[in-house]
């Protein structure tokens, strides 16, 4: 085994002393080194005398970083061979923030033969087409890829402005705005043009799982599969699974996030799954102070950057994110959970978003912004 991140099917028993053993990865002890493998739930079928039975039926994919932890998994697997994606043709539906990366890294994973990028109107198809290339070209010029197989990736994707151009997609990947209403329209539609294999996904942040696989008209053909910002360089995707989701989907939607590149956490279905029921209050929460008068947005942001060693300030945060999503995100769990007395809107959100001033995306916000470019606080 010469390189990172690719999927490998063999049997292997591990002594379960020496494994450290989650949900979906293994931290093996071997010989003073460790070596990291990211697997589905299913691959562990048994643990029995002390010792993991891992199924050749299975997908496993090393996530060792050295040399020598290469040399140590390729004594885990003597015999190997890659296994091919699960999925044929992927749909993406949105290509904006979210949409744009998602429909990037499935087509330059090399799994899929086409991925269809669906925009329902002209310009903003262009516009997800634009972003594409730009980081496209940042890859080339950075020599992360070759040119030859950029322009065989970017020949992968069909952009269309057509719904029925997914009706044969084996998977479909939706990043449109948290609009509860807009989602039903669509899904309601998806359920008719796509044909009965299909699975749907969602990359909501916030909304129901559930809700929207009954708009779709196949529940148990139904995954949440939130991405984050931005995609490209974000490893984690939560994968959400409703009671009525087929163990059997699931175990696809695993699979096919780790054959991306991604590692994969499973959640149940639950108001902000895992990140944003706690990433979400926090940004809340950062806003009383400003609405108290009891910190300055310099100060606030300063303080969680070097207290806890965040990348970014909340506010900060709230800003790229939009703090129009912020809004909705909070207010469709205040309106579904109305008990909840960690949902709630801070006043000086609800005042910007009334104006319109959105953070990153329209120039505005807690900061001022010149496109990506972060500028100075507006307070």
């Amino acid at each position: 085994m010469t390189e990172n991140n690719q999927l490998y099917r063999t049997d292997i028993i591990v002594s379960t002393d020496d494994a450290i053993i989650g949900d979906h990865y293994l931290l093996i002890e071997h010989e003073k080194h460790t070596v990291a493998m990211i697997v589905p739930r299913t691959v562990i079928n048994s643990i029995v005398g002390g010792r993991l039975k891992l199924s050749s039926s299975s997908c496993i994919q090393t996530a060792a970083t050295s040399s020598a932890s290469n040399m140590i998994a390729s004594s885990f697997f003597s015999s190997t061979t890659v296994v091919s994606s699960s999925f044929e043709s992927v749909g993406c539906i949105g290509l904006g923030l979210m949409g744009h990366g998602i429909c990037q890294v499935s087509a330059f994973s090399g799994n899929h033969s086409k991925v269809v990028a669906f925009e329902k109107e002209q310009q903003f198809l262009d516009a997800g087409r634009e972003r594409i290339l730009k980081s496209v070209e940042k890859l080339v010029e950075k020599e992360k890829i070759s040119a030859d197989d950029a322009e065989k990736s970017m020949g992968r994707i069909v952009f269309t402005t057509d719904m029925d151009a997914l009706h044969d997609v084996d998977f479909v990947v939706e990043a449109v705005i948290e609009n509860i209403d807009l989602k039903e329209e669509l899904y309601t539609a998806l359920g008719q043009i796509c044909q009965p294999k299909t699975i749907f996904g969602s990359n909501t942040s916030s909304l129901s799982i559930a809700d929207m696989a009954a708009f779709s008209g196949r529940p148990d053909r139904f995954l949440g599969i939130h991405f984050f910002n931005p995609v490209q360089l974000m490893k984690v995707v939560e994968v959400i699974k409703t009671d009525q989701t087929d163990p059997a989907v699931l175990e696809k939607g695993l699979k096919w996030v780790e054959e991306i590149g991604k590692v994969s956490v499973l959640c149940d279905d639950t108001p902000g799954f895992i990140v944003n029921r706690i990433l979400v209050p926090m940004l809340m929460q950062s806003m009383t102070l400003i609405d108290r008068n009891i910190a300055s947005v310099k100060d606030v942001d300063v303080a969680m950057k070097l207290g806890c060693g965040h990348p970014m300030g909340p506010l900060h945060l709230a800003d790229y994110i939009g703090l129009d999503t912020c809004y909705y995100i909070v207010k469709g769990w205040m309106e579904k959970y109305p008990n909840e007395k960690d949902f709630f809107i801070p006043n000086c959100l609800e005042e910007m978003v009334q104006e319109g001033d959105l953070g990153r995306k329209t120039g505005k916000g807690f900061y001022y912004w010149d496109g990506e470019k972060r500028g100075g606080p507006v307070q």
